[in-house]
């Protein structure tokens, strides 16, 4: 796997907004100090509990952040993908990870330690100002999402996931905008913070009414705008 260019290392940089907050000559003396590190399919990147010791960014490949529930179960919380970046808290804070995360496939990510970052950014009072902003903003984000929760019933706010979902990972195909990202009842009632059960109640009244299809584990959605309208609250 061919090493990367610089553009294409200060892209993925910028997918995180703690980056997109700095300026190109900030950004360069960050790439100067990150490292390159390649993971082979299936190859563990760090694991619940681990040191937080540094940031990385998805050159190429895919990363999946996982946990293991209480009955043992390993439940998908999150599909990182090129351009994006994971761990970055971790510079601020170095606290053990919270979760595992492990390559996909091929996976080439761009590294940047702790201990590199952090003399940099308390030797910059501006760009410290900076990423205290952001660091609110996603704060506020976090709010709205609870917010979301409370305020949301289970079909709205497991229609926002699908068609997040599929802005993220859609592939448009004859029979409609098929995931291709393999997740199961529990992973969704993980990302829209409902049980299992409730999952799998709404999911088959979906594919009653032909708002979703199941095909081998991949779910397709048909009629996307069908959802939308559900999320704007129009019951079609």
């Amino acid at each position: 796997m061919a090493r990367l260019g610089r553009d294409a290392r200060r892209t993925a940089l910028m997918g995180s907004p703690l980056f997109a907050a700095m300026t190109p000559d900030e950004l360069d003396a960050i790439l100067a100090m990150a490292i390159e590190h390649r993971y082979r399919r299936g190859q563990t990147i760090f694991q619940k509990d681990d040191p937080g010791t540094a940031m990385m960014a998805v050159l190429t490949g895919r990363v999946r952040i996982s946990t293991v529930s209480a009955d043992g179960k390993e439940v998908t919380l999150n599909v990182i993908s090129p351009g994006e970046v994971f761990g970055e808290i971790a510079l601020l804070d170095g606290k053990p990870r919270s979760a595992d995360a492990t390559a996909i496939e091929e996976t080439n990510l761009l590294v940047l330690e702790r201990r590199d970052f952090l003399p940099f950014v308390l030797g910059n009072q501006d760009l410290t100002a900076r990423l205290l902003a952001i660091l609110c903003e996603r704060l506020r984000r976090t709010s709205v999402a609870l917010e979301d929760i409370a305020l949301f019933d289970l079909p709205v706010r497991l229609a926002r996931v699908l068609l997040k979902l599929g802005d993220d990972y859609g592939r448009p195909t004859e029979a409609g905008l098929r995931i291709d990202l393999k997740l199961s009842q529990k992973d969704l009632s993980n990302l829209v913070a409902a049980t299992r059960e409730s999952i799998n109640k709404q999911l088959r009244t979906w594919r009653e009414s032909g708002l979703v299809i199941l095909d081998a584990g991949y779910l397709i959605l048909p009629k996307p705008a069908r959802l939308k309208k559900l999320i704007e609250g129009d019951p079609f």
